[in-house]
């Protein structure tokens, strides 16, 4: 008892002094502060980075940056002190929230949640899973199958991991494909196919991220969701990890860790009980009401209802204040409100998923509004790492960290390196944090401004030379994918291994080899040769092909030959 009272003594002395440290903060000077554009103005970022690689956090790291840096903003002062603690909640969260942009962006991320929540109660999802399942009747199909049914659940990595995970295991134990295995394919097709489809739950964080870092250069006049769609092509590490993974599932081949398990599975059977050690059962998705029919359209009609919204939205947005008959497809998009278009598409998909289970009576309405808020609900995590994010890049643009960075490097870095360099730092962000959404929210905010002033300092900002941003801003998604997809502490890894049935060291040892060779074609047929000037469109098929071969003559059948007989192709 006396330890517990000397703690809260503790904390409530420490609590008020920071309270009259507070109070008898000078109010913030029109004038900047005296570190604005100098070298600590890039503390608050590092101290995000680091204390989110040492204490595996997110969360706290980016609340410490923000912190830093509004301490910073009062020149360091002890008053300071506790004022920028409350700066921290009080104008920077706030005045992130109050965003309209930011507002939109939150709003469309619980609407795309609550959506993905509906169509997995009403049996939609499980329709989908269905449809594709019948085909697996061969160790090949089924793993085949698994990736499709990866691909069919583009629109959230979490519903993809467990719905595709907890169905596939019974089918892929009947015809002895590796538990490790099915963990592999699960997890590098969630992350990897949420991150570059055109509407997902993480659309709505990218593009707020990249808006809000927009907004902060004038001369880039862009749309963020059109910003978003030209980094596509450049996210090569989703791209050749999807390639690859089908890949390795159509040839039947394998190499290192996962040769291995693949061959013992073949031999021996999946032994359930030996590598699931209970795990499984905790990773359970939101299952569909019982007795109730599993229909594919109830999932496929409201995604397809967002998707055509957005274009539409784009549309009539766009066109609105230009001449329809004279403007092009390309005008009217950029001149489109995509945040507006975005809200439309997902308030729309969330209707049209709600109404076809009232009119089916698969859900009544209580049920319907209990799923939207269980959908709903797995999005605040992430959208309070958004909030933090942006407030952290609102910091670093009152303190000039860009400037202060342009001025360090702009003479001895060249602008074609960033998309590297960006690429190997989202990494280690990710593997170091275990999310791939804090790696982008710390990055982002730091990454956008500090490109594009490096390129025009080297007088590269012409619109031919546009490739080199929207490949750095790619090189933060892929690369924090990456990281996520090679960490032991990753949620999606965890996930992946859980609701596959797979011990968890097992699946992070089988595979690392894979997404390290397709990290290392990213980055050697990818991202460096085009910020050198290589068309996207020739640098894609040519890292596809090298897979290919480094596949042909790494791998092995899991099918052990017998002695002196051929390979199969």
């Amino acid at each position: 008892m006396l330890k517990n009272n000397n703690i809260k003594y503790l904390i409530n002395s420490l609590s008020l002094f920071i309270f009259l440290l507070a109070l008898s903060a000078p109010a913030l000077a029109e004038d900047v502060s005296r570190f604005y554009g100098q070298w600590p103005s890039v503390l608050p970022p590092l101290l995000a980075i680091a204390f989110a690689l040492l204490f595996k956090r997110v969360i706290p790291a980016l609340f410490l940056g923000i912190w830093l840096g509004a301490w910073l903003a009062y020149d360091l002062s002890l008053p300071g002190l506790g004022k920028g603690l409350l700066d921290t909640f009080h104008v920077y969260a706030k005045q992130e929230l109050a965003d309209a942009d930011h507002a939109a962006v939150i709003l469309f991320s619980l609407m795309i949640g609550g959506m993905v929540g509906i169509i997995s109660r009403n049996g939609g999802m499980q329709g989908i899973v269905e449809s594709i399942v019948s085909w697996a009747n061969s160790a090949r199909h089924a793993m085949l199958s698994t990736a499709t049914m990866g691909l069919a659940i583009f629109f959230d990595d979490y519903a993809n991991t467990l719905v595709v995970g907890n169905t596939m295991r019974s089918v892929t134990d009947a015809v002895k494909v590796s538990r490790e295995k099915l963990a592999y394919i699960v997890d590098s097709t969630a992350a990897p196919v949420a991150c570059i489809a055109l509407i997902t739950t993480w659309v709505g964080y990218e593009v707020g991220l990249i808006g809000d870092a927009l907004n902060n250069i004038p001369a880039l006049n862009e749309q963020p969701y059109l910003v978003y769609l030209y980094t596509i092509p450049y996210s090569f590490y989703p791209i050749f990890a999807l390639l690859f993974v089908f890949m390795v599932c159509a040839s039947g081949r394998d190499f290192g860790p996962m040769l291995q398990a693949e061959r013992k599975a073949r031999r021996q059977g999946v032994n359930a009980d030996e590598v699931s050690q209970g795990a499984a059962s905790d990773a359970a998705p939101i299952q569909p009401i019982d007795g109730k029919p599993r229909r594919a359209v109830n999932a496929l009609l409201p995604v397809a209802v967002l998707i055509g919204s957005v274009l539409v939205g784009l549309y009539v947005t766009g066109s609105a204040g230009l001449d329809g008959a004279n403007a092009s497809l390309r005008d009217i998009v950029g001149a489109a409100d995509s945040y507006t278009a975005l809200m439309w598409a997902s308030l729309l998909g969330m209707i049209t998923a709600a109404v076809l289970s009232l009119a089916q009576r698969i859900l009544n309405l209580e049920q319907v509004v209990d799923a939207w808020y269980r959908g709903l609900r797995a999005m605040l995590k992430a959208i309070i790492i958004l909030i933090l994010a942006w407030s952290l890049g609102s910091v670093t643009t009152d303190l000039g960290t860009s400037q202060f960075l342009v001025q360090a490097l702009g003479d001895t870095l060249p602008a074609w390196t960033l998309p590297t360099l960006v690429f190997l730092l989202a990494a280690a962000t990710g593997f170091g944090t275990g999310s791939s959404w804090g790696a982008m929210g710390i990055l982002i905010p730091l990454v956008i401004p500090l490109t594009w002033a490096l390129m025009v300092s080297q007088g590269l900002g012409a619109p031919e030379h546009m490739h080199i941003l929207y490949s750095a801003i790619a090189s933060v998604l892929a690369g924090s994918v990456w990281g996520d997809h090679c960490s032991p502490i990753s949620d999606t890894t965890i996930l992946s291994s859980l609701a596959s049935g797979c011990n968890h060291v097992e699946h992070v040892r089988t595979q690392l080899p894979y997404a390290g060779l397709v990290g290392a074609v990213a980055i050697g047929l990818g991202s460096l040769p085009v910020a050198l000037g290589l068309p996207v469109w020739v640098a894609l098929p040519a890292g596809a092909l090298l897979l290919f071969v480094l596949l042909r003559v790494l791998g092995k059948p899991a099918e052990e030959q017998p002695a002196g007989a051929p390979e199969s192709p």
